[in-house]
């Protein structure tokens, strides 16, 4: 089953993010290699493609785990979580209608 990962970023994160980036971004390419990624990506703090120093305010993943503890505990091991990017996740059932 599909869920989706959103997470809220502590205020001024983008030391923190980029800290770690390569190894969340590694994880991340792990979920794509095996072919269950669907999207992810970072909110921009402003209304922006490149917000600068501004950072980005969260995350969006949208991933195939074998269930919703899975899916959470894939997140509690990803670098942003354990550097403290993220002051908030949710984790939740996700079911894909559009693009078919």
């Amino acid at each position: 089953m599909l869920y989706a990962i959103n997470a809220e970023d502590v205020p001024n994160s983008l030391e923190k993010r980029i800290s770690v980036r390569s190894e969340h971004l590694t994880r991340i390419k792990g979920l794509q290699e095996a072919g269950r990624l669907i999207l992810a990506g970072p909110y921009p703090a402003i209304d922006s493609q490149d917000p600068g120093p501004l950072g980005f305010s969260g995350s969006l993943i949208v991933a195939e785990f074998e269930s919703l503890e899975a899916a959470q505990a894939w997140i509690n091991e990803d670098p942003y979580v354990s550097v403290g990017v993220y002051q908030r996740v949710t984790v939740k059932p996700f079911k894909k209608v559009l693009p078919e």
